[in-house]
């Protein structure tokens, strides 16, 4: 009896391991199968479109080329375009093959490219059924090229350009307040470029490794900090860069040679009632408060 238990133990195992193994091999078949048709797939597409390619049928590429782009199969479409912007040009399709063109290289996040593209489009057809939408996108693909603050903002300059450019053609234009919005989102960024500048300056401090002209780092933080209060009215830093100009100023003070000393800590004491009176809520009220009585302190001395 305990024979024939495992015996038939050992028959269902296997049983089991071949039952798996059965399953491998079929789900294996169907793997190949699989790839197999993918492999098909793939070789009938591309032999599809080494037809088209070298098709001299212009109306053929066309119709294919939009289908591509329909498909957002931009990379595939980038080549037949660029033979049809030359084939068609002066036509119909010519300006929609430009333009698709322009957006195909922006699907492929190609923005150099596109912001050219779209750029050609608009001065080769100022009244095209398009021109209003290429004139927005020169300023998008340039929005969507600006760098991080800490970089070198001219990328940002040209973008806000391209959009001031697109609301001057078209003051009424669908994209208005898209491009106005954009605008302000990429000041933000001027300023807090010009932030990050006038915060390195104050963190150098008293270092004049970097002043081989002359002046020091406080001395520049507080003019780039004024510079931007005034360039940017209604910055939501306009008080951060209140903040640095107050404690530039003390510092510079604090290291001036003495016949400077007491023009400078008069002009940090003014400069932290100024403070007082315009931030009367600021976190940095107490800072403002010491400044004064440590100005008041030296006008004794």
């Amino acid at each position: 009896m305990l024979l024939s238990l495992k015996t038939e133990a050992n028959l269902l195992r296997i049983s089991g391991i071949i039952l798996i193994f059965a399953v491998q091999i079929v789900n294996m078949k169907k793997s190949f199968l699989l790839s197999f048709c993918v492999a098909l797939l793939f070789s009938s597409c591309a032999h599809e479109y080494n037809a088209v390619y070298k098709s001299t049928d212009p109306e053929y590429k066309y119709e294919f080329a939009k289908e591509l782009f329909a498909k957002g199969k931009f990379g595939n479409a980038i080549p037949l375009l660029q033979e049809l912007v030359t084939i068609q040009k002066g036509t119909e399709n010519g300006q929609e093959c430009l333009y698709m063109l322009a957006k195909a290289e922006y699907g492929m996040k190609d923005y150099e490219a596109a912001s050219e593209t779209f750029r050609k489009y608009y001065q080769s057809y100022p009244k095209g059924i398009y021109a209003e939408m290429a004139q927005f996108n020169i300023g998008q693909c340039l929005y969507e090229s600006t760098p991080e603050p800490r970089l070198d903002q001219t990328p940002t300059i040209a973008a806000i350009q391209a959009y001031q450019d697109y609301l001057d053609l078209f003051p009424d234009g669908k994209m208005k307040e898209v491009a106005q919005n954009r605008m302000f989102e990429l000041q933000d960024k001027l300023v807090k470029k010009e932030f990050l500048n006038a915060k390195l300056y104050y963190n150098l401090g008293s270092y004049f490794g970097n002043c081989t002209s002359g002046g020091n780092n406080y001395e520049a933080c507080i003019i780039t900090a004024q510079n931007a209060i005034n360039d940017y009215p209604y910055s939501k830093l306009r008080e951060d860069f209140a903040i640095l100009i107050m404690k530039s100023k003390y510092e510079l003070a604090q290291m001036s040679i003495e016949q400077k000393k007491v023009q400078r800590f008069q002009d940090a004491e003014d400069e932290c009632y100024g403070f007082i009176n315009q931030y009367p809520d600021s976190k940095e009220r107490k800072t403002a408060e010491a400044y004064i009585k440590k100005c008041k302190q030296y006008a004794k001395d």
